[in-house]
């Protein structure tokens, strides 16, 4: 069982921009000030191919999916929270808060690691759950530790406990169920999904602590994490709000492993975390300002993990 994988599924935006239906409880989010809809649209999809760029030169393997123009779909960028692969073969889809984020689900994505020699075993489909108005938005509501079989889930409008449960129970997880809370317009609110404010390597965890209020889960988190022998990276939350908790662990060539993240998350962070982040694996990152903006979600939200073996994979488009 490995934790980090070699190979990513992208998705390449065609219309990209402000999504009011997710800003209601996603307060990384900002509106658009005057900015036309055409320059953000550009600009979003310079920073997406300078990304897939960086991890190709360091031998990550990209899948780029075309998104379609229509229907319109502002988040396409964001995979990760529609869809997850599985070292064993299991592929899971999930169920969406925002109606037109569920656009975004694309069966022809199966089709197309299948025809790049990737075996699919199981499509487990947790979609129908939008109908009762339980969502549960995939490796964003859920950080996973594969090599110890824990799943790590902050409770929210976006993550459902009960149903977060059924998917450990399913892909055989342990839950390590919390609250995390951020500031907003002088309120606590819960953070909308829990990859913002944790990322799980292989020997290291990167955690905004201090958001977890309740004494006793934060405890509970730390032991967790502990007892896996994860050395313990804790950001403030305000080095959370520029998305220094979105990071996530690739493997690149000759097995060389990465810590991906954005630039404004690594203009964050102090000399004594990367320094401690260094001695485990390398840092890369990529300017994503505008999607980060616009888009309230950073480098991990932007990365499916491709669990399948697959030898010196490059990038390929899909129209």
């Amino acid at each position: 069982m490995k934790q980090c994988t070699n190979t990513v599924l992208m998705v390449r935006p065609a219309r990209f921009g402000p999504n009011e239906q997710t800003a209601v409880n996603n307060y990384f989010q900002r509106e658009n000030t005057g900015v036309l809809p055409a320059t953000v649209q550009v600009k979003a999809q310079q920073e997406f191919d300078a990304l897939v760029a960086l991890l190709q030169v360091e031998g990550i393997g990209v899948i780029v999916l075309e998104d379609t123009p229509t229907p319109l779909k502002p988040d396409a960028v964001f995979p990760n929270n529609w869809i997850s692969f599985h070292e064993n073969g299991d592929v899971a889809m999930y169920p969406m808060f925002a109606e037109n984020r569920r656009l975004e689900r694309r069966e022809d994505v199966l089709q197309v690691l299948e025809d790049n020699n990737f075996v699919i075993e199981h499509i487990v489909d947790y979609a129908e759950a939008e109908e009762e108005g339980v969502f549960l938005e995939g490796t964003g509501s859920m950080v996973l530790d594969r090599v110890h079989r824990k799943a790590y889930a902050a409770v929210s409008p976006r993550t459902d406990e009960d149903l977060f449960i059924e998917f450990c129970e399913d892909f055989e997880y342990t839950p390590v169920i919390f609250s995390a809370y951020q500031s907003s317009m002088n309120k606590k609110e819960l953070i909308y999904h829990t990859n913002v404010m944790l990322c799980i390597a292989e020997t290291f965890a990167i955690v905004a602590l201090e958001t977890i209020i309740d004494k006793k889960e934060r405890k509970n988190v730390l032991k967790h994490l502990k007892s896996n022998a994860k050395e313990i990276v804790a950001i403030t939350e305000k080095q959370m709000q520029h998305f220094a908790g979105n990071m996530l662990q690739l493997c690149g060539e000759n097995e060389t492993l990465y810590l991906v993240m954005s630039t404004s998350a690594y203009k964050v962070l102090t000399e004594a975390q990367l320094a401690v982040i260094e001695k485990h694996c390398t840092v890369i990152h990529a300017d994503i300002s505008t999607i980060e903006k616009y888009g309230g979600g950073s480098v991990r939200c932007m990365l499916a993990e491709v669990f399948f073996t697959k030898s010196e994979l490059g990038s390929v488009v899909i129209c």
